[in-house]
């Protein structure tokens, strides 16, 4: 395990002349912790050089309150802290200039999963144009990427296809660290954000989040474990079918299945494809809430033999294709709304591109489907090499 230190820790340690003098913003959930667990929050609000004026929550809530894609609450005073709370989920996405007045730098620090469909990454997208309208600074402190920073999957999200769980063109796993992120948003798409970051100290960019003695907290509530987001690049597609993707069990987007499904044959054909490092186990389970709540799924559960072979976008497009291929008669999409968009279908709007679900419909092969994102993931490799810290 490699000792490295946090964004946070080094703002605190070396960088605090970055607040120095002015009123703070923190955009924060349960995971901007230190290697002690201590919240940003308590440490803002004890240190005597910061003034901790404002927190903002993205999805799920500052506290991690919430389940799921729920609307959230609207500007309370924070019990814990004292200071005034907003949410970055509901009424609005970005800060407000009303939110704003009493800030006069922004600091964003919150544990990514890797994947182009995750909203935190967009909440920060969202606030560092609020805040260059406005005349604030951002400062995002840096955290690992959990799935590792060298591996690239996935087609670039296409214009006409953008929504809050994709924003821009980016691959599904995009191998970049969350201000690594910030770096290529305000590079790349004309934010003119007035943006710092605080890279980590002793991290390399292939570590996986386990590699390292950061501390692990839920970022969100289906997302428990370094396993969930190392499948999660692919299985996050199933959210676009009628299939339970997990939601409701203690394995979310590791078991996936449905009431019409046999486990043993799913596991036969899905194994039978030989996917690299991955071996698929018959699994049947009954989800508490969400998709098929109560009633007995079958399917399989997915098991990374080896992570770095593992390619998690193509091996959830391979579930997906399988299921659909045995269950014809029964397979359906999942029907709008997702994410506050009403006139696609979810899976379309995961998937960030109108391609994918006609080449599974059609039968296309998994080969074939993989080979059209080359040019995309080489194109974002390139792009992305400015932004690279480590």
């Amino acid at each position: 395990m490699n000792k490295i230190s946090l964004g946070l820790e080094n703002l605190l340690s070396e960088r605090v002349n970055l607040l120095k003098g002015s009123r703070v913003g923190l955009i924060c959930n349960p995971s901007t912790v230190d290697h002690r667990f201590s919240h940003a929050a308590d440490l803002f609000l004890a240190h005597p050089e910061i003034n901790l004026t404002s927190l903002f929550g993205p999805q799920h809530g500052i506290r991690g309150e919430t389940q799921d894609n729920m609307i959230e609450w609207d500007g309370f005073r924070d019990p814990r802290t004292g200071v005034m709370a907003y949410s970055l989920y509901g009424q609005v996405r970005e800060p407000t200039e009303e939110m704003l007045r009493d800030i006069d730098v922004l600091v964003f620090d919150v544990q990514d999963v890797g994947t182009r469909v995750y909203t935190f990454i967009y909440t920060m997208a969202l606030a560092m144009q609020a805040a260059a309208k406005d005349g604030k600074r951002v400062v995002v402190l840096d955290r690992p990427n959990p799935i590792g920073g060298t591996a690239i999957e996935g087609n670039l999200l296409e214009p006409g296809c953008e929504s809050f769980v994709g924003m821009y063109p980016i691959p599904m796993r995009h191998g970049l660290t969350i201000a690594e992120l910030a770096r290529m948003f305000n590079g790349e798409f004309g934010f003119g954000c007035e943006l710092e970051v605080v890279p980590m100290g002793g991290y390399q960019r292939e570590f996986w989040f386990d590699d390292t003695d950061a501390p692990w907290v839920i970022p969100s509530p289906n997302m428990p474990t370094i396993d969930t987001a190392t499948v999660y690049p692919g299985a996050v597609l199933v959210e676009g079918t009628k299939i339970s993707e997990g939601r409701g069990t203690t394995r979310p987007f590791e078991v996936n299945g449905a009431p019409f499904a046999s486990a043993s044959d799913l596991t036969e054909r899905l194994n039978r494809l030989g996917l690299p490092g991955v071996h698929f186990r018959s699994h049947s389970f009954i989800p508490t809430f969400q998709k098929h709540a109560g009633l007995l799924c079958h399917g399989v559960q997915i098991h990374v033999l080896d992570r770095e072979t593992f390619k998690p976008v193509i091996t959830g497009v391979a579930l997906i294709k399988t299921v659909r291929e045995l269950y014809p008669g029964d397979f359906q999409w999942q029907v709008p709304p997702y994410e506050y968009v009403y006139d696609r279908l979810p899976f379309d709007v995961i998937a960030g591109t109108m391609k994918l679900r006609p080449q599974i419909e059609s039968g296309v092969s998994l080969e074939e489907i993989a080979k059209s994102w080359e040019e995309g993931e080489n194109e974002f490799a390139e792009r992305r090499a400015p932004y690279l810290l480590y």
